[in-house]
């Protein structure tokens, strides 16, 4: 499966040539996280999305997504993901393209070894976002034993617990501090914020140049999240996969805020800008 965001579609395709997502995310007051990355997958062109939540979500969320599969999962008292889903989701890593761990999953004790004991089981592309991240805190070096390509998308304020590094530091050394991370942990860096800096081992770094001040809004990094793992599971390589992302986040949210403004702006605008964004950069295709 070859990645081409300006190719046109054959008609003798199916939904399983476009990759099959699965996310891992959502707790206790955080159902839209969840519904956000997914929802942004499918908008992407991701051909089938499964979302893994907590079970008391299911409900919820099952009325939110219509067109995508939820498999409720074993949780906490909190209401949060419990470590014994792991052996599910494990199965539910069978036969899918790419993963999306961390939107919205809480920093319950139980999910946070959660996530660390599912990382090393890792055998297909992922992006690792949110409290995936912040469960790494302390424990980064644990990402090296991720048998598959890994992106990462932390914010500023994620990095600098992630590095132990100043976030006064990292705002002024964005490119060296998202390359230093992508060399040492051999890893693709989406370092958030204005100009988001990606990083790629191979010695590539991209500014991207799309978005607005309003973008500064609760959501926004989770359709970011489900836009960049739809694309690595369509079959993008990392850097392609993040680059675009990045780009069509932002000029999604350059088409929102000419309707709303910045100040109104808000994450299901993205979402719903995402198709007119990828129309435009398909007809501006370089001849």
């Amino acid at each position: 499966m070859k990645f081409d965001l300006y190719k046109k579609r054959k008609p003798d395709t199916h939904k399983g040539d476009y990759g099959h997502l699965l996310v891992i995310a959502g707790s206790l007051g955080m159902a839209g996280a969840a519904c956000l990355s997914s929802e942004a997958a499918l908008r992407s062109g991701c051909g089938l999305v499964t979302l893994g939540v907590p079970e008391s979500l299911n409900a919820i969320v099952q009325k939110k997504l219509t067109e995508v599969i939820i498999k409720p999962l074993p949780e906490t008292t909190q209401k949060a993901l419990s470590e014994k889903a792991l052996a599910k989701i494990l199965a539910l890593l069978k036969n899918k393209d790419a993963a999306a761990i961390g939107p919205g999953l809480s920093q319950d004790k139980q999910t946070v070894q959660l996530v660390l004991r599912l990382l090393p089981h890792l055998k297909i592309p992922a992006v690792l976002d949110a409290d995936a991240l912040n469960s790494l805190a302390g424990n980064f070096a644990l990402i090296k034993k991720i048998k598959a390509p890994v992106i990462i998308t932390p914010h500023p304020r994620e990095m600098s617990r992630l590095m132990n590094l100043t976030v006064g530091y990292i705002q002024k050394s964005r490119k060296e501090v998202a390359m230093q991370a992508a060399r040492k942990y051999n890893i693709t860096v989406v370092l958030k914020g204005h100009n988001t800096v990606i990083a790629h081992p191979g010695h590539k770094i991209y500014v991207n140049k799309t978005g607005n001040p309003g973008m500064a809004t609760a959501g926004s990094g989770d359709v970011l999240c489900g836009i960049i793992s739809s694309f690595l599971a369509q079959g993008a390589q990392p850097f392609q996969a993040a680059k675009l992302g990045a780009y069509v986040h932002g000029a999604a949210g350059d088409l929102a805020a000419k309707q709303t403004g910045e100040v109104s702006l808000i994450a299901s605008d993205i979402l719903g800008k995402i198709p007119q964004a990828i129309l435009k950069i398909q007809k501006q295709r370089p001849a």
